[in-house]
């Protein structure tokens, strides 16, 4: 491929992209109330519910709500063998956060997941129904309530209150579960075989966004922090290079956005929330990507090698490969530029996080830039 097709190929991808989630969404707005798919939280009557979990439902009622890049609530259901309370994801409410989760393709991404690739797996909440639109891109997940009290309780992290090393090793050997169970899996080709949807990070045209967005994090957050945001510059200038260096294969499907706020912990086990972003990736990008989202800066020093020794073991004992325990730890190290790139521009764009947390995220991705001499290893390796 010439430089110039390198350059147009993602460009007409990401304008592709764009195109689609206009159409979705002036489709949305033009005849969307014709359509069998619920809108909003307010649509989802015992009906509806009905429909989507396929078991009679007598009444509905909403327990609470937020919204984000997507709407939630959680609904208490009365019927024959329905669950007493429900978790509901639905799209988001404001036209500008339902483009940004277009060009993410977050709704099918997750819908599928459920559908697809949740029935393999443990450490996820149970998905009694969903339904997505293709014409519009509204969606509807009806999952596990993981808040319910007369359920087992279940702890949830945060990046302000970060996970011990004993609790980072139950993530790491689930993260290991889920990358040897579809190891060997994914098809060399892009878009062919009942696991195609799922694609690199550094594949996506939507990355053309990524440095212009990088730079732009970087000048606001230089203008009202004192972090050492200096540790990111080489990134910021070559990531897409970088990124597909890292990206590099052997592949497996990722979870994605293993950050804190998506772990939660229940009888003693690791369980993972979100699964909007699933994409397929090597595993040393979703094991920095955590490790240095969920851990303290100085436990994570003190006990990062042993966790990649722990996940090499639990990927190899349920017949996964045997990484090369060297050549690990080295992808690990390049791998710290996806924290980085995930905090700063979550911090530095705002609205997705509250500051001191977006803060304390980039806050451990420098200093993991830093420790782990990422950058250095990224020049050496580019």
């Amino acid at each position: 491929m010439s430089i110039i097709d390198d350059r147009v190929a993602p460009a007409l991808g990401l304008a592709a992209h764009l195109g689609r989630g206009m159409r979705r969404i002036g489709t949305d707005a033009a005849i969307g109330r014709l359509r069998r798919t619920p809108r909003t939280v307010a649509d989802l009557d015992a009906a509806a519910l009905a429909r989507l979990i396929g078991r009679p439902v007598a009444s509905v009622e909403v327990i609470d709500g937020d919204a984000g890049t997507s709407s939630r609530a959680r609904l208490t259901l009365t019927g024959d063998d329905v669950p007493a309370s429900v978790f509901v994801k639905m799209a988001a409410e404001t036209v500008a956060t339902r483009l940004m989760g277009e060009l993410g393709n977050l709704a099918d991404t997750e819908t599928r997941f459920y559908r697809q690739l949740a029935p393999e797996l443990t450490g996820v909440p149970t998905s009694y129904g969903s339904a997505f639109d293709p014409w519009t891109g509204r969606f509807v997940l009806v999952l596990e309530d993981l808040a319910d009290p007369c359920a087992p309780p279940c702890e949830f992290p945060d990046t302000l209150h970060p996970i011990d090393p004993d609790r980072a090793a139950l993530v790491v050997e689930l993260l290991a579960q889920l990358h040897r169970t579809f190891w060997g899996r994914l098809p060399q080709a892009a878009d062919t075989g009942p696991l195609g949807w799922v694609y690199s990070a550094s594949a996506d045209s939507a990355s053309l966004l990524t440095a212009p967005l990088l730079r732009t994090s970087a000048q606001r957050m230089a203008q009202r922090t004192e972090l050492p945001l200096e540790r990111g510059r080489f990134i910021n200038e070559h990531y897409r290079a970088l990124a597909a260096l890292v990206d590099r294969g052997p592949h497996t499907v990722m979870h994605g956005d293993a950050h804190p706020g998506n772990v939660y912990f229940r009888a003693g086990r690791a369980g993972l929330l979100d699964w909007q972003a699933v994409r397929r990736g090597h595993p040393s990008r979703e094991l920095a990507y955590t490790l240095v989202t969920s851990m303290t800066a100085a436990d994570r020093q003190s006990t990062q090698r042993e966790l990649l020794e722990v996940y090499r073991r639990a990927l190899s004992a349920g017949g996964g490969p045997e990484l090369d325990r060297d050549d690990l730890w080295d992808r690990y190290r390049q791998a710290a530029l996806y924290p980085y790139v995930a905090a700063l521009i979550t911090a530095g764009m705002g609205g997705m996080q509250a500051e001191d947390i977006a803060l304390k995220g980039v806050d451990r991705s420098l200093a993991a830039l830093a420790d782990l001499e990422t950058v250095a290893l990224l020049r050496k390796s580019l």
